[in-house]
């Protein structure tokens, strides 16, 4: 097939693109690096995550996607091209490729032409949308055409979105626009206040993943950090263990555990009765924090559980909807196809 199909998980943090036949071929954080002189691009990807609060004020580092939808227009489309290139080279413009991307449920549709818009002027073919939750579940290999009720969780950089899938489609879902970026805010706040050090985020996000964990872990874990002392002004060394990272991150994982139990609430019995004995699966990068499987079912009473290659799913299930688009069709949007 000279036509390539391209499964992309637009997200707040990172781009993960899948294509047909390859499987997952680039994970790289969506971040660009922009010289202020001409706006011109200069870094893309892990290159550009590398500068973050580390650059000149020449040049601006930004994401172009806050909370799952396009915050500058320009940036993302420039964004998306660099990718898609980069993986469908200099396409033949009689076999662009097929693209097929996740926007979170709740999303308007001036918020889903944009997603849209950006994909064409990058150089697709042609351009679908798929709702995350639904895209979650589909690439963690939940058998979501039967009529059956299939949980899914999936914990992003900017939003954490709980659906219940059924018959290629959303039965209930809820939404709550907080994700492993907020966790990595809490971290920041939490060590500014106890030790008047100020971190950024890159440091946050380390310690989340060294020593983070949902629930107070048996072996306790510390970690050194490094900032800048708000009082003196110079840089600081400090070390903090697991417990106080997981006292900073409480109260937006509550917040998730919120959005969870909402959506079990709304679910038709039913389908309540087939999660009950299916368990609720979680899926994106916040699903990698330690223990957050176990938080969900002692608030739920659910079993929860992680899917094989969480952060891969929506990446996965955007391309296998690309593959299976006439089943899908009805239950994507359908202004674009």
């Amino acid at each position: 097939m000279l036509e390539k199909h391209i499964g992309i998980d637009l997200g707040t943090v990172n781009v993960l693109v899948h294509v047909r036949g390859r499987g997952i071929v680039l994970h790289e954080p969506s971040v660009v690096a922009i010289r202020s002189r001409d706006n011109k691009m200069v870094a893309v990807g892990h290159e550009a995550y590398d500068m973050l609060g580390r650059t000149p004020e020449s040049i601006e580092v930004a994401r172009p996607m806050q909370d799952g939808v396009i915050a500058d227009f320009v940036v993302t489309e420039a964004m998306l091209r660099y990718f898609i290139r980069n993986i469908a080279g200099r396409f033949n413009p009689l076999f662009k490729p097929k693209v097929m991307i996740s926007t979170p449920r709740g999303v308007t549709s001036v918020e889903e032409r944009a997603v849209h818009d950006a994909a064409m002027q990058a150089g697709a073919g042609a351009a679908y949308l798929i709702p995350e939750p639904l895209a979650a579940a589909y690439g963690a290999g939940l058998p979501i055409g039967t009529p059956t009720g299939n949980m899914v969780v999936d914990m992003g950089g900017g939003t954490t979105e709980a659906a219940v899938v059924s018959m290629y489609d959303i039965v209930v879902w809820s939404s709550v626009r907080v994700g492993g970026n907020r966790l990595d805010e809490s971290i920041i706040n939490y060590i500014r206040k106890k030790y008047n050090l100020l971190i950024g985020d890159q440091t946050a996000e380390e310690i989340k993943i060294a020593i983070g964990s949902a629930l107070p872990m048996e072996d306790e874990r510390t970690m050194e950090v490094r900032g800048r002392d708000q009082v003196t002004g110079l840089p600081k060394t400090i070390e903090i263990n697991s417990s106080e990272v997981t006292e900073a991150m409480a109260e937006p994982l509550q917040a998730i555990v919120n959005t969870v139990r909402a959506t079990l609430e709304k679910t038709p019995p039913e389908l309540a009765a087939d999660i009950i004995d299916r368990g609720m699966v979680i899926t994106g990068g916040g699903a990698q924090l330690r223990n957050i499987a176990v938080l969900f079912t002692r608030h739920t009473g659910v079993p929860a559980y992680v899917a094989e290659n969480p952060i891969a799913c929506v990446a996965l299930g955007a391309g296998k909807a690309l593959e299976n688009y006439e089943i899908m069709r009805r239950s994507l949007p359908t202004i674009y196809s």
